[in-house]
């Protein structure tokens, strides 16, 4: 969106737009005065709400004169963007680019700009003005309609599956081929948008581009928290029954790391983990028998479940991996699909991200000591995880695992260890 210098240079000249939009930067010592905090916030939220826009800093609006910013301000002029982007607007925006150039002025001279590129958001954003969008050369307020319109576009009623939503600051070369070619099979299409497109990691937005969608970046590249901050496993061990117990001046955490990469990935690791930090027992009646405080299969279909089925267009929230002495609680974003229950969870299956869940029966399972499955693939769609979870786990412990749903945003599994 107006690349290059000339492009922008020429879009100056012609005026505001409803993607571009320009301010003089005033200051009263080094603060800030204009624009003000709060007409900054409403513009860019306006941009990523609609289409996406350019916001340039250091240009007079009226006349269209490049004044520039000082040299030695520049830094507190981004600084004050960043801050807006992350505290004056909810969700905050967290994939703007902002960026120092130089422009000329009416007398030839080089100014320095801020060039503040905002994409159009995966999420409806708030601002102090409340819900606005871009129209024409202006912010205007959403009316009750269009942003029910807005919400349906963005997935929130899921008219278009969420994971299936084109990602537009995304390029389909930002997917990793070392992470795509598996997927192939011998009848995949040879064309590699036509390919990507029939498996739900690409799509065509608005201007006919081809952008990977959520479920691509989640599974083909090696950290999808570049778009999506919270796609990751945050994992704890600790000591004790309690989040601080332990005896005084000890650590309350043994272990603790977030697990990263495409989503097969952090299934794998999330239980490398577990069996990391989990007790073995020992009986020695007839040789020696080990005996795990959880069972890996049923494990490994909880993380699976939790990877698959958690709703990431919940923004700041991730997938929770707690470890204590005595039980494993794994917490996922979103509330239940669809017509599912607690109690029918058992009994019915039902996919939030059908192509996260298709992708995933595409990736084969390592081989992993930990892991003893007939299962050749991350999922099989059969609807039997809940099960095994269940089965496998009150078999070891003596007591079943609980599902529970907190404030109809988070399911939350708490699987009980073995007995010692």
């Amino acid at each position: 969106m107006l690349d290059g210098r000339a492009a922008l240079l020429d879009a100056l000249r012609l005026g505001e737009s409803s993607i571009l939009e320009y301010k003089e930067v005033r200051f009263s010592g080094k603060r800030v005065t204009a624009p003000r905090r709060d007409d900054l916030a409403d513009t860019l939220a306006s941009f990523a709400n609609a289409r996406g826009g350019v916001f340039v800093l250091g240009v007079e609006d009226r006349a269209h004169e490049i004044l520039g910013i000082p040299l030695e301000r520049l830094d507190s002029v981004i600084q004050l963007v960043r801050n807006i982007c992350a505290d004056s607007i909810e969700p905050p925006l967290e994939s703007v680019f902002v960026d120092r150039l130089w422009l000329p002025s009416a007398a030839g001279e080089e100014r320095a700009v801020v060039r503040i590129d905002v994409p159009r958001s995966l999420f409806v954003h708030e601002s102090p003005a409340g819900y606005v969008h871009r129209f024409a050369d202006s912010t205007r307020r959403m009316t009750p309609e269009f942003l029910a319109r807005l919400f349906q576009q963005r997935s929130q009623t899921r008219l278009i599956r969420f994971d299936e939503q084109a990602v537009a600051h995304a390029r389909i070369e930002d997917l990793d081929s070392d992470l795509v070619e598996p997927l192939r099979t011998l009848r995949s299409d040879p064309d590699p948008v036509t390919f990507l497109t029939k498996l739900g990691m690409a799509r065509l937005d608005e201007e006919g581009s081809a952008r990977p969608t959520v479920a691509g970046l989640l599974m083909a590249t090696d950290d999808p928290r570049r778009w999506l901050p919270n796609a990751y496993v945050q994992a704890v061990a600790y000591r004790g029954s309690t989040i601080g117990a332990g005896s005084p001046g000890s650590a309350y955490q043994l272990d603790a790391h977030d697990v990263t990469g495409p989503l097969h990935h952090q299934i794998v690791d999330a239980c490398r983990f577990v069996a990391r930090n989990m007790r073995i027992a020992a009986t020695k009646h007839q040789g020696r028998i080990d005996r795990p405080q959880y069972d890996m299969t049923a494990v490994f279909e909880a993380v699976v479940n939790a990877v698959a089925h958690r709703d990431y267009s919940v923004h700041g929230s991730k997938i929770r991996l707690r470890m204590f002495d005595d039980r494993l609680e794994i917490y996922s974003p979103g509330a239940i699909p669809n017509s599912l229950t607690i109690d029918s969870l058992r009994y019915r299956q039902s996919a939030r991200n059908e192509a996260i869940c298709s992708l995933l029966a595409r990736c084969p399972i390592p081989d992993e000591a930990w892991l003893t499955t007939d299962r050749r693939n991350f999922m099989e769609k059969r609807g039997e995880g809940v099960p095994i979870i269940l089965e496998n786990s009150t078999r070891i412990a003596g007591r079943e695992p609980e599902y529970r749903l907190l404030d109809d945003a988070e399911l939350w599994l708490t699987i009980h260890a073995a007995n010692p």
